[in-house]
């Protein structure tokens, strides 16, 4: 389940914070646990894949200062949400539709339309960059101790972890063996840097890439994210160059309408 969330700001322009991944986090989790306390609480699990993502926050119109940790939004503000279980998707799009009104780094928003978006037809061999850098990592001796390390698409155990990453949430959403059919060739490759919580920072990748092999597979990256970290606001990607149908309203019918996915 795939979601585009349009909001008008207070103002007609506004501050977005460079490092803003962590306050999309934050509204996520309180629309959740308003709507359903149990499974806010199950989400904050320790080690385990939340199995939903979301997009940077995007505006219609920005102006970058220079020296600035932020930007200047005009117009509309979006955002994407993504996820493969129903009941994440309920609560948290129940929670915004109940509490329309979002409080972000101090900024005021309103939401004023949440769209469903209907799903790719087929997944393997499509081109797809990222709505949120993707991030990888292992872990590297140093010093006697093992340390963190963010991979790089340069590097092959980037491919190796993300494909294992990809399989974990697999067994997760269906409880059987996942493919081994699962092959990424990276076309683009963008380093981004983000503080994540204070002091705390993330290398990641904004890529464009082509995915080949087991449909299914590349389906939960599709729908959960790929990579790691994705309740943070990492792994988010789109089909390039797709047309998407459009629910016309999260709790509407069946119309569609025909949209270009931003």
């Amino acid at each position: 389940m795939r979601f585009l969330i349009r909001m008008g700001g207070e103002n007609s322009e506004f501050k977005v914070p460079y490092n803003h991944q962590h306050y999309l986090q934050g509204l996520i989790y309180r629309r959740i646990q308003a709507v359903n306390p149990e499974l806010s609480l199950n989400l904050h699990r320790p080690k385990v894949p939340k199995l939903f993502t979301y997009s940077l926050f995007m505006t219609e119109k920005r102006k970058t200062l220079r020296g600035e940790r932020y930007f200047i939004g005009k117009g509309k503000a979006f955002f994407y949400f993504s996820t493969p279980i129903a009941e994440i998707a309920e609560a948290f799009i129940g929670g915004l539709l109940q509490e329309p009104e979002v409080t972000l780094w101090n900024e005021r928003f309103y939401v004023e339309e949440v769209k469903a978006l209907a799903e790719p037809f087929s997944y393997s061999g499509r081109t797809y960059s990222t709505l949120s850098p993707i991030a990888v990592t292992t872990l590297k001796p140093e010093l006697g101790r093992l340390k963190h390390y963010d991979l790089s698409p340069m590097e092959g155990e980037f491919y190796n972890n993300l494909r294992e990453n990809l399989r974990e949430k697999y067994v997760l959403l269906y409880g059987k063996a996942p493919p081994e059919d699962f092959e990424v060739r990276v076309l683009k490759a963008k380093p981004k840097r983000f503080e994540v919580k204070p002091g705390i920072f993330q290398r990641a990748w904004h890529l464009v890439f082509k995915a080949y092999g087991d449909d299914e597979l590349i389906r939960v990256g599709y729908r959960a994210g790929f990579g790691e970290k994705n309740s943070l606001g990492f792994g988010m990607v789109k089909v390039d160059g797709r047309k998407e149908r459009v629910k016309k309203r999260w709790k509407g019918g069946e119309k569609y309408q025909k949209r270009e996915e931003t």
